[in-house]
């Protein structure tokens, strides 16, 4: 009888260039939020992927970027942090061959681990095949990859070869988590993560990315689940911009996140929004705490 395999891949790469997409693409349902702007992804999530022969726990990390305040150090932290905890690092690029400054930090962050690392060159849906050779040439002078796959993780194209390249390295053990299982996140952490998506994509480039969601009660009965929640922003201004003309902005919000979290919980879902100002709070390490983010990741 053949051993199974088991293991941690860590996803790395600067923000927006599909890190969360890939992950949801691999488990096949929604875990990690995704939108069009960077820095969407605050937490390390760990979905897992499990077929036959093989287990992976995927962490999915917030994207290596220059911090401009404690949660964006704790961001920043919490990537570094994963990179010599895995037993297979991804490293997500876009499909360029120009290596700008904040590639060349994460290389220099890479040189300094011994897991081995596969290069994912994602949205190649975007480019033409001659242009990929050069572009995986450019990398391959820069760092040595155990493996190199090209793939475009909103289309799903490649992803069974990355999947199998991730089993090379992956070493034999018994599984962590039950087979059917697909994520170790707290549904209140998901449903929060499902609301602040919509914002952000509602939006657009209205607020900047100050938002963040409490969940303030979760409540289920056999056929309906009672969800309040509260979207934290910084400014007054920001405040009625979410709110919207007569609410229709916190109405589109919370009609959209409820017909998501309706899918994921396979229920009828009763959501009820309010909008708080809670000015700098992604410099109060109380805040931060409370809306989910450990003290020791950002300090």
């Amino acid at each position: 009888m053949e051993q199974k395999k088991s293991g941690f891949v860590s996803i790395i790469g600067r923000p927006n260039v599909g890190k969360s997409t890939l992950m949801n693409q691999i488990i096949g349902q929604k875990v990690a939020i995704t939108s069009n702007k960077p820095q969407t992804t605050r937490n390390r999530i760990q979905t897992v992927y499990t077929d036959d022969m093989m287990q992976i726990v995927f962490v999915d990390t917030p994207g290596i970027h220059k911090s401009k305040n404690k949660l964006g150090d704790y961001m920043v932290n919490a990537a570094k942090s994963t990179l010599n905890e895995a037993d297979v690092i991804l490293w997500l690029v876009e499909p360029t061959d120009y290596i700008g400054a904040g590639e060349k930090s994460i290389i220099e962050n890479l040189k300094q681990v011994r897991t081995p690392i596969i290069l994912v060159i994602n949205k190649i849906d975007t480019v033409k095949r001659e242009e990929l050779l050069h572009i995986i040439d450019t990398y391959r002078k820069e760092l040595d990859f155990a493996e190199v796959v090209p793939v475009s993780a909103l289309k799903g194209n490649n992803t069974d070869t990355l999947l199998e390249c991730i089993g090379k390295y992956l070493p034999y053990g018994p599984w962590f988590y039950d087979p059917d299982t697909l994520t170790d996140q707290p549904e209140r952490q998901i449903v929060a993560e499902l609301i602040r998506e919509k914002a952000l994509r509602c939006l657009e480039d209205e607020i900047p990315h100050g938002i963040a969601v409490a969940i303030d009660t979760m409540k289920f009965s056999k056929k309906m689940a009672d969800i309040e929640a509260t979207i934290v922003c910084e400014r007054d201004s920001h405040k009625g911009i979410i709110i919207g003309k007569g609410g229709q902005m916190l109405k589109k919000i919370g009609s959209l996140a409820r017909a998501d979290i309706e899918r994921m919980l396979d229920m009828k879902v009763n959501l009820k929004l309010w909008v708080k100002v809670k000015k700098d709070w992604r410099d109060s390490d109380f805040l931060l705490k409370n809306f989910g983010f450990q003290s020791k990741d950002y300090e």
